[in-house]
């Protein structure tokens, strides 16, 4: 059952394959359907937002917490919620990208995974990719990204402020 001593356990043949080979760019569409997804902010791997933070992007995210408040996750910000923690007020705004229902890091080699897998088309595999983006977040390197933009961004002060502005 177990694996023998000092041989080293050998990685799933998912987990070799990059996720953005395993979710694949979603053909472009404009249905209804399409644009509603557009409207919630998709995950980047940690990798593309270590790339959009390098393309000046780090005070338009805003960073989600997992529920059982043991990680966090770096995402495109909604209206009015960059620099900050996520909070539930703003989530009717939509995505802080999305400009008269066109996605502004479309094409730009920016875009998150998330966004460009999701599709009509592809019913029920919008889940699995979200669930692998969240295991691709809940690591060491997601986590030292995490603390990175909140250094760069001062992300603790404006939240407070955010929530300073509500009462």
């Amino acid at each position: 059952m177990g694996r023998k001593k000092g041989k080293p356990l050998k990685p799933s043949a998912s987990r070799a394959v990059p996720l953005a080979t395993r979710y694949p760019p979603s053909e472009p569409c404009g249905c209804e359907v399409c644009r509603s997804y557009c409207r919630r902010p998709g995950w980047w791997t940690v990798e593309e937002c270590a790339r959009a933070i390098k393309a000046g992007l780090a005070r338009r995210m805003m960073l989600e917490i997992s529920p059982e408040r043991s990680f966090g996750v770096l995402a495109p910000a909604f209206r009015g919620n960059e620099g900050a923690f996520a909070l539930q007020e703003f989530a009717n705004r939509g995505c802080g990208f999305l400009v008269e229902e066109r996605c502004e890091l479309h094409g730009s080699g920016l875009q998150p995974l998330e966004c460009r897998f999701c599709h009509h088309d592809r019913v029920g595999q919008g889940p699995r990719c979200h669930a692998e983006i969240e295991r691709d977040w809940n690591t060491p390197q997601g986590q030292a990204l995490v603390e990175q933009w909140g250094r760069l961004t001062a992300c603790r002060f404006q939240t407070m402020a955010l929530l300073r502005g509500r009462r």
